[in-house]
């Protein structure tokens, strides 16, 4: 007689046989079955298949179409932000087997930093950059981008979009020129041009599910203020409505001043938004961010958690030395992980980063090994077993 197996997120179609060969044969489609949802990969896809996206906010928690509250759980996966215009990795191993690797991380999604001049210039993508990958030899940056989210979304992973810089190169500093939402060769209008363009280009993609307006303000960015070309809280406001006037579907996350570490006036100045149940706020925290004062955590960032009335809260970048050897760093982003994210169901948080060598930029080196990536220079294997089975234990 015909039945159904639930085997590893898909459906196996089998049937009941008298023979005793045929009999062995389901035990063991049984005991793959059993290993398959104990291993850390299948956690991971046994998460993801569960998802059904658009996202939209419920007080402090994110939530899905079919109401399924949501932890996002996710890697930075830079380059588009960068000199070489594609994410890291594409030049050492085939996109399938980076997207294999995210997923046997046990994340359920990805913030893809990218960069206005990426968008707005389009360049063609150098073929060093894609060695291992000859698809994309000759083609342009938009289309790598489109390729690589294809990828991601048939994957079942979410992509968060990440205006990461105005002019690609590494970031961040306080002369980087890009420590504001816009500069004097980007200004304000392209900066909402580019993101309701890319909020329309990827609006028929439902697993695009996130607009992080900018990241890590500097240059004396404002919560609020008199001075509207230091206000950060307007222009959010500004950029939050062109990205739902491009995909109303989408979440929009919103970043802070002082690297995104100090959301201080936030309680009396929250951001509207003309859609409602789209906003989330996103922290970042790096051992230097807040030291080893939890006071100024709480004061900074560490009360949105608790906020009324609510929005939600994801790291959108936190990180160490991918072999935790790293003395102060290393005990700072363990207690990080066990006293703030571990207590806290609903946060969410997105580890920086997923690669595994540097881009070309400003102080980097291409292809020397990036010291805080999750994944080997090869892009062929993890690199940082401990950390990622601390992540999943904590966040789980």
């Amino acid at each position: 007689m015909p039945g159904r197996f639930f085997l590893g997120g898909e459906v196996t179609t089998w049937r009941v046989y008298t023979s005793v060969d045929e009999t062995v044969d389901i035990r063991i489609q049984l005991i793959f079955a059993l290993a398959f949802f104990a291993s850390p990969f299948s956690f991971a896809q046994s998460s993801q298949q569960r998802i059904v996206p658009p996202l939209h906010t419920e007080g402090h928690r994110i939530v899905d179409s079919a109401g399924h509250a949501i932890r996002l759980a996710s890697v930075n996966w830079y380059g588009f932000d960068e000199k070489e215009y594609v994410p890291g990795g594409l030049d050492h191993a085939p996109l399938p087997r980076i997207i294999e690797l995210i997923q046997k991380i046990g994340v359920n999604s990805v913030r893809l930093p990218w960069a206005n001049e990426t968008v707005e210039s389009n360049p063609a993508v150098p073929d060093y950059a894609v060695a291992a990958n000859p698809q994309f030899k000759g083609k342009r940056a938009m289309e790598v981008m489109d390729a690589v989210i294809e990828a991601l979304s048939r994957a079942h992973l979410m992509v968060i979009l990440d205006n990461h810089v105005s002019r690609a190169d590494w970031c961040c500093s306080e002369t980087d020129g890009n420590g504001l939402w816009y500069n004097d060769q980007y200004p304000e209008e392209k900066w909402l041009a580019d993101w309701m363009a890319l909020a329309r280009r990827y609006a028929h993609q439902p697993w695009v599910v996130g607009a992080d307006l900018r990241n890590e303000l500097r240059n004396g960015a404002t919560w609020g203020g008199l001075n509207p070309k230091l206000d950060w809280h307007a222009a959010a406001e500004r950029g939050g409505a062109a990205v739902l006037r491009g995909n109303s579907r989408l979440l929009v996350m919103v970043e802070g001043p002082n690297y995104s570490t100090d959301f201080r006036g936030v309680d009396k100045l929250p951001v509207r938004l003309p859609v409602d149940h789209r906003l989330v706020y996103s922290p970042h925290a790096y051992n230097t961010s807040y030291g080893k004062d939890d006071e100024r955590f709480e004061e900074r960032a560490g009360f949105l958690a608790r906020m009324e009335p609510g929005a939600p809260v994801w790291f959108g970048e936190m990180g160490t030395c991918q072999k935790l050897d790293c003395a102060g760093n290393a005990e700072w982003f363990k207690g990080f992980v066990r006293d703030v994210l571990a207590k806290d169901s609903q946060l969410g948080w997105s580890y920086w980063p997923l690669n595994g060598t540097q881009s070309s930029g400003r102080t980097r080196t291409y292809d020397a090994t990036e010291t805080y990536g999750l994944l080997t220079p090869d892009y062929r294997e993890i690199a940082a077993p401990e950390l990622v089975e601390m992540l999943r234990k904590a966040t789980q």
